[in-house]
């Protein structure tokens, strides 16, 4: 009977041994996307955060590090986006139906300029310096990352026209809202 129960007591060892690893190693792994996001949460919406970063092939095996330059990227490119919409309206801003004249037309001007020659530039020499981790130069170009957004909704709200503040409030929304994802994660980073 003792050569029967020797082997079963071996193989129950194996099985609780392999049980307790995957318990505690392998079962439910971390999810790095929660977590970085759960880290700026005092600064940007998580569930924002969490959908944009897993819009990105291979957020969910980065760290975050990895989320830092991929923010930066969503930002840049939202930032891009916002240019050229804000081009396209001031181009169709005087014209008949495009809502506004003189005014909405300079300050979606102002818009494009923000965010082509300041905003946009700027994150992508950040994530550069974030890159190569040379975060002194990174934050140094933190007064210009975020300002397109802030800056067009007031030059549109000094033009009084609420048809150009409307035709851009969604993508200086979003662009403020990853801008300040890639600064948290910068500062966290950092």
């Amino acid at each position: 009977m003792a050569a029967r129960v020797r082997p079963l007591l071996a193989v129950a060892a194996v099985l609780l041994l392999l049980c307790c690893c995957c318990c505690c190693y392998g079962g439910a792994a971390a999810d790095a996307v929660a977590e970085s996001c759960d880290a700026i949460r005092d600064f940007v919406d998580v569930s924002f955060c969490a959908s944009r970063l897993r819009s990105v092939p291979g957020a969910a095996a980065a760290d975050r590090h990895g989320h830092l330059l991929m923010a930066a990227d969503l930002a840049a490119a939202s930032g891009a986006s916002a240019r050229d919409a804000a081009a396209a309206m001031a181009r169709g801003a005087e014209g008949p139906g495009g809502g506004g004249g003189p005014a909405a037309r300079d300050a979606l001007e102002a818009c494009g300029i923000l965010y082509g020659a300041a905003s946009v530039p700027a994150l992508r020499l950040l994530r550069g310096y974030a890159a190569a981790r040379s975060w002194g130069a990174a934050r140094a170009l933190l007064p210009l990352t975020g300002q397109a957004g802030i800056g067009c909704d007031a030059a549109l709200a000094g033009a009084g026209s609420a048809a150009a503040a409307a035709g851009m409030a969604g993508a200086n929304r979003e662009f403020d809202q990853l801008s300040t994802m890639a600064t948290a994660l910068l500062n966290k980073v950092s």
